[in-house]
């Protein structure tokens, strides 16, 4: 058993730092985290660390490379302070889509972070909807992938679901179809694939609706929107195919680029992402998005890694 818990943010996601640490009911120590004026990022750590269990809640959303190195320095400053154990709370793993070859020469970045991570003197990562599972893989420490499902399937039955039977749940692609059947099978309702081909080089895509669609309310489902292109396409793709209502549910809401224009100007009725990376869209964009908070999961992770309970529960769907 480790000493009494303490809580550190950088500046990747302040907001969401607080609300776990008001779901815990522990206030977040302070610490200084900025920049010299060289541009090197600078750590002072103003609260006692010695023997403790000190979690580093820094997600490696954009900037990417500052938040990363905010997190390794963090991790440094806590083990050169004798720190008890210490744990990576990584809600978005920046890298993670660099998780294997594509080409000759190519690096896999996601394992190089892996490395640097436990070089910095992590003893364990918790993170959520990892882009790919075998990330997990990449460490030689305990990392616990926590899914935001259960989050989604609340909001999803109280406010959007109001008729399974006439619901269905769509992947953006095959390598989605794991995710999109979990959640279909959670709500009760069918499942639909969207089919991207080009049909020849410099042809447009034409996207091909496996399943039942129409007259439907569709939920599209993914870990992720980045610069949401494939994402609107695939909603007007839809609603061409008969879709009543198309909405999307997504844990990372990344929206880096395009991404806010295309939402304002998409199909959907509802764009439904988590806090683990802020959310800065306005207008349009903003009334289609809405967030819904992952503090109070992470919050249970870290009492039950404190005090060494199972977290096992927290990987299992329930409809309560």
């Amino acid at each position: 058993m480790f000493g009494e818990m303490v809580l550190f943010t950088g500046n990747a996601n302040p907001e969401l730092a607080r609300g776990i640490g008001r779901s815990l009911g522990q206030p977040l120590a302070p610490a200084q985290t900025g920049r010299f004026s060289d541009g090197e990022t600078r750590v002072e750590l103003k609260a006692n660390v010695r023997g403790r269990d000190v979690f580093l809640i820094q997600p490696t959303c954009a900037p990417a490379n500052d938040n990363l190195m905010e997190l390794l320095i963090m991790a440094e400053a806590c083990k050169r302070s004798s720190a008890g154990r210490i744990t990576a709370v990584v809600p978005y793993f920046g890298y993670a889509r660099q998780d294997r070859k594509v080409s000759p020469r190519a690096p896999i970045s996601a394992r190089l972070v892996a490395d640097l991570i436990q070089a910095a003197g992590v003893d364990r990562v918790l993170t959520m909807d990892l882009h790919a599972g075998q990330i997990q893989g990449f460490f030689n420490i305990p990392v616990d992938n926590l899914y935001a499902r259960g989050t989604f399937f609340r909001y999803l039955r109280d406010e959007i679901v109001q008729d399974r039977a006439n619901t269905v749940v769509v992947s953006p692609d095959a390598g989605g179809v794991e995710r999109a059947r979990g959640f279909a099978k959670l709500l009760g309702c069918g499942l639909a694939i969207i089919d991207k081909r080009r049909p020849q080089a410099n042809e447009l895509e034409v996207m091909h609706i496996v399943g039942d669609v129409k007259g439907m309310r569709a939920v599209i489902v993914d870990d992720m929107i980045d610069t949401a292109g494939t994402m609107t396409k695939g909603a007007k793709a839809l609603v061409d195919h008969g879709a009543k209502s198309v909405f999307a549910v997504a844990t990372h809401p990344v929206l880096s680029g395009p991404a806010h224009q295309r939402i304002a100007e998409s199909v959907f009725d509802k764009v439904i992402v988590t806090d683990s990376i802020p959310n800065d869209a306005k207008g349009v964009a903003s009334s289609k998005i809405h967030v819904l908070s992952v503090a109070p999961l992470l919050a249970e992770a870290i009492r039950s890694i404190h005090f060494n309970d199972s977290i096992s529960r927290l990987f299992v769907d329930r409809d309560e």
